[in-house]
């Protein structure tokens, strides 16, 4: 990589460049993502005799498009979205300014609430759950997205919805209970239940020929190597790990009524830190045999078929809590939301691989920064610890 001096900004507004004087006008672009809400861009610009004040192109709704990077290198489209918001200011003192927001098509999905079910109506049979694939697919194109699901994070999603399709054909009574409702929801809310029942992450991908248009369904499986690699006391200005076992769980119980042997069985969905590995304990009864105090018990009734939904998405999100963590660098388009970084030099409990929860891009006249927000995933137990970076500091004696 060439040494990196003159950090650069490209920005398109309707489809096409901004004009020069704009681009000189800029003082300030923040590109805020994450995997939560939308991801937005704040654009400052200086408003000189009030010339962008009615200008045609900044209107609510005209697309915008932002890459960073370093020039002479080519930039890294961060952003894809539409202008949401317009302010200006008037001070008595200094120059006028207009700020320009913008989001990302999330906030498409975020409006109203929607009553309805997703189900496949078979004659003389009855109504059929239509699998979460299908489902997530169709609410994402409704709003003009592309939905992109990852190949493993798939293949979780066709395994459990079996399970429900299989419990479906051997008691068609049942099958009612498996469709997806919608229930007063907003399309964003119903796309997230949906992705944490089958372990996906949802984020927008602002990368690509259909960036911006791209709504990812991501398993932290499909995606283990690292995209950028971070070295204390070169490349990483701070970093700030946290390790907590407030409220840390070692594993989830339900209760499943199975009606073939009218039994109630008490099912355990666990972790073996030891081993890296999911464990899985079921015990006949009602009395939680075999757990713990940092158990996390599931107090809605559970199916054969609904169990495995139920505590994945109860399960898995806590673990990963475990440890988090934030830092900043010299700015880094490449670090995109739901990516890996490596970190170096930090020692081997803080070190190694680490999930992009979020990312603050910032050019401005201080030059340009990236801030983040991480969490070490489970997963990446599976790598061995030197090969993430993840080195005991060794100490000189004098």
């Amino acid at each position: 990589m060439s040494d990196r001096f003159a950090p650069d900004a490209a920005i398109e507004l309707d489809g096409a460049p901004i004009p020069t004087t704009m681009r000189a006008c800029m003082t300030d672009v923040e590109v805020q993502g994450g995997m939560d809400g939308a991801d937005r861009v704040d654009l400052i610009l200086t408003n000189d005799q009030l010339r962008w004040t009615d200008y045609p192109r900044l209107r609510i709704g005209k697309t915008l498009r932002v890459s960073l990077g370093y020039a002479p290198e080519p930039l890294q489209t961060v952003f894809d979205g539409e202008i949401t918001g317009l302010g200006a200011t008037f001070p008595q003192s200094s120059a006028p300014a207009v700020t320009v927001s913008a989001q990302d098509r999330r906030y498409l999905l975020q409006r109203g609430r929607k009553v309805r079910w997703f189900g496949i109506p078979i004659p003389t049979v009855g109504n059929f759950p239509l699998p979460d694939l299908a489902t997530a697919g169709l609410v994402t194109l409704e709003n003009l997205m592309l939905p992109i699901f990852d190949p493993v994070g798939a293949a979780l999603a066709v395994l459990i919805g079996g399970i429900e399709a299989v419990s479906s054909i051997a008691d068609p009574g049942s099958a009612q209970k498996f469709i997806r409702k919608q229930a007063n929801e907003s399309d964003y809310d119903f796309l997230r239940r949906i992705a944490a029942e089958n372990g996906w992450d949802m984020y927008v991908d602002h990368t690509g020929p259909i960036a911006g248009h791209a709504l990812r369904f991501q398993s932290s499986l499909d995606h283990l190597d690292a995209d950028v690699t971070l070295s204390w006391g070169r490349n990483l200005l701070d970093f700030a790990p946290r390790i907590s076992t407030v409220g840390e769980i070692l594993n989830v119980v339900g209760f499943v009524w199975v009606p073939a042997i009218k039994t109630t069985l008490n099912v355990q969905l666990g972790w073996d830190w030891d081993r890296q590995s999911l464990t899985v304990r079921i015990y006949p009864g009602l009395v939680p045999l075999g757990a713990s105090g940092s158990s996390n018990l599931i107090k809605e009734p559970l199916t054969p078929a609904s169990a495995a939904r139920k505590l994945v998405a109860e399960l898995i999100p806590k673990l990963n809590k475990r440890l988090t963590a934030s830092g900043s660098c010299l700015g880094d388009p490449h670090i995109r939301v739901g990516g890996v970084l490596r970190i170096d030099g930090v020692g081997e409990q803080f070190g190694g691989h680490y999930r992009v929860l979020s990312v603050q891009h910032r050019l401005d006249a201080s030059g340009f920064r990236t801030r983040f927000d991480l969490r070490k995933e489970i997963w990446f137990g599976s790598i061995p610890a030197y090969d993430q970076g993840a080195v005991p500091i060794r100490v000189r004696s004098v």
